[in-house]
C-alpha cells in the first residue's frame, strides 16, 4: 500500500504516468469528508479516452492509503461527461463522485460489504425517460418501452456495483443504469459504465463495504 503522504513527495519531481495517477488520486481523496472511508477513483487516459485505471483507497487514521495496485478499466466510448450534461444513450460516462451502496450479480450471495441482490432473468433496469420507472431496478415486466435484463447471457452483470448517478432524485434522461461491472474486454468500451475485469470486479466488491461509506470519482481531469 502506499500512503498518502509518499505520493504528496514523489510530487516534487518529474513523474511516471503511474506515479501521476497516484499523485492525482491522492489529491483527490485528502478533499474528502471524514464521513468516507474508502474511495474508488477512476482516471481516463489523456491518449485513449475509452480506457481508465481505477484506484482503490482506504482511510487509515488521519491517512489515506493505496489499497491495491491501479486497476485497468474501460468506460463509456464517448469518455467522461462534465458534471451536469450526461443524457441518456449519449455514450458518456458521468463525472462526478457518487455513492456505492448496492451490489448485484447472479450467484445467491457474494463475498461483499455492500448490500448485495441477485439478478434474475425477472429483474430489469428502465431506460426509458418517459417511463415512471425511468433509471430504476424492476421485478416483474417494467413499465416502460426501453429497459435491460440485469441477467445478461455475456455475463457483463455477473459481478456489478451501482453506482448511485441520477437515483436521489431521479431526473428523467440524465442517464440511467451506470455501473462498475465486468468488461467485454480491455479494449471495448461501454455505454457509460465503467468496467474491469471479473477477477478485479470481485477484488473490489470483497473490499467494499458499506460501513466505511464507500464512493467512487469518476474524474474528467486527465494525468
Amino acid at each position: 500500500m502506499t500512503c498518502l503522504a509518499a505520493v504528496v513527495i514523489s510530487g516534487c519531481s518529474s513523474l511516471s504516468l503511474n506515479q501521476a495517477r497516484l499523485f492525482r488520486a491522492a489529491d483527490i481523496v485528502s478533499e474528502l469528508s471524514q464521513e468516507h472511508s474508502q474511495a474508488l477513483i477512476v482516471l481516463a487516459d489523456d491518449r485513449r479516452p475509452q480506457q481508465a485505471r481505477i484506484l482503490a483507497w482506504e482511510r487509515k487514521g488521519e491517512w489515506w492509503a493505496n489499497k491495491f495496485s491501479s486497476i485497468p478499466a474501460v468506460i463509456g466510448r464517448s469518455g467522461f461527461a462534465r458534471p451536469g450534461e450526461k443524457r441518456e444513450g449519449d455514450g458518456h460516462t458521468p463525472a462526478g463522485a457518487f455513492h456505492l451502496k448496492r451490489a448485484f450479480g447472479y450467484a445467491s450471495h457474494m463475498e461483499t460489504g455492500l448490500d448485495y441482490q441477485q439478478a434474475t432473468l425477472h429483474d430489469f433496469w428502465v431506460d426509458d425517460p418517459a417511463s415512471t420507472q425511468y433509471n430504476q431496478w424492476v421485478k416483474g415486466t417494467p413499465q416502460a418501452d426501453s429497459y435491460e435484463n440485469l441477467k445478461r447471457e455475456d455475463k457483463l452483470y455477473q459481478y456489478s456495483v451501482v453506482i448511485e448517478y441520477n437515483t436521489n432524485p431521479v431526473v428523467p434522461g440524465n442517464g440511467s443504469a451506470i455501473f462498475l461491472h465486468v468488461w467485454r474486454n480491455r479494449k471495448t468500451a461501454t455505454a457509460g459504465c465503467v468496467a474491469a475485469s471479473a477477477k478485479n470486479v470481485k477484488k473490489l466488491l470483497k473490499w467494499l463495504d458499506l460501513s466505511k461509506k464507500p464512493i467512487i470519482i469518476l474524474s474528467d481531469e486527465q494525468n
